[in-house]
């Protein structure tokens, strides 16, 4: 049996946590409110440019002469993977559930028989992925040092990925990263950027419409400069959907860390008045046996 005093301290213990954690709780909260407006103002945003972008293609006539950015290289033989995560944890699964998805992409490309290639963002990624795929990493970017991620920081990475397509490193690129919709749901999606691959839903208005555009200058020069832009753009809204994905999951496992603390901290003062109970109660039958012995 624990003694009063392991008990008391545990209890202290408990309770100490338990102060932390609420306050972590209402903290993320508190910065979940800016985040999923950041997400949600960049939303449409980013649906006005694939349908831009979706319409220049479907006015693209020789593919042959269309940007590698849209059309790739005719090859799928290197798979350029970008993991983003977090650098801080206490977030429930926010940053597993990335690296699942991604892990289930990798043994897919290597059970092909496929080269892959990792680039990861954040240093729970690193953690997580270097265990297995260590030898696949050729590139980690820590955000330890940016308390907000800028477009900057978008196109940052937008440059590596560019820099290396040049050169003809990979064929494929592919982003992770989690998609808010809600505080206790975020969705882990595997989002490819190069070649281009535009997911669009378009109503009948939107379909007749499509035929009625003229560019000048030609769709070729135009998807020159805006593709570029496209791959920047998708990886800053990612960005801002794991922020928004990052503080729900860490205001939910926060919330559930509070309730356990406080479930555990019951049953520790049950136990600790029992066995408050049963010393008094020992205590009392020595006295009596002593006195009856005289």
């Amino acid at each position: 049996m624990a003694s009063l005093k392991f008990l008391r301290n545990r209890i202290s213990s408990v309770k100490s946590t338990q102060k932390i954690t609420k306050a972590m709780k209402m903290v993320a909260a508190a910065k979940l409110r800016k985040a999923q407006q950041n997400a949600e103002n960049a939303r449409p945003y980013l649906e006005k440019l694939n349908s831009i972008i979706s319409n220049l293609k479907n006015s693209v006539t020789d593919m042959d002469s269309a940007p590698k950015l849209l059309v790739g290289n005719q090859k799928n033989e290197t798979h350029l993977c970008v993991v983003l995560s977090s650098d801080r944890g206490l977030c429930g699964g926010f940053n597993t559930n990335i690296c699942r998805k991604a892990k289930v992409f990798f043994e897919k490309i290597l059970n092909e028989r496929k080269n892959l290639k990792v680039i990861v963002v954040g240093s729970k990624a690193n953690d997580q992925l270097k265990r297995k795929y260590n030898q696949y990493i050729i590139d980690k970017i820590s955000l330890k040092d940016e308390k907000v991620i800028s477009f900057g920081k978008a196109q940052e990475i937008t440059d590596k990925i560019l820099n290396l397509f040049a050169r003809n490193e990979f064929d494929i690129c592919t982003l992770f990263y989690n998609q808010f919709k809600s505080v206790i749901s975020q969705i882990p999606q595997a989002q490819q950027l190069i070649p281009v691959s535009i997911e669009q839903k378009l109503n009948q208005q939107s379909l007749a419409s499509n035929s009625e555009y003229e560019y000048e200058p030609d769709e070729n020069e135009i998807l020159e400069n805006l593709l570029p832009k496209n791959i920047a753009t998708q990886i800053y809204a990612a960005f801002l959907e794991n922020q928004a994905s990052e503080q729900g999951s860490r205001m939910t496992a926060m919330d559930n860390a509070t309730r356990n603390a406080g479930d555990l901290i019951a049953k520790l003062t049950i136990n600790y008045n029992r066995t408050r109970q049963a010393v008094i109660t020992k205590e009392l039958i020595e006295i009596i046996s002593g006195a009856e012995s005289l």
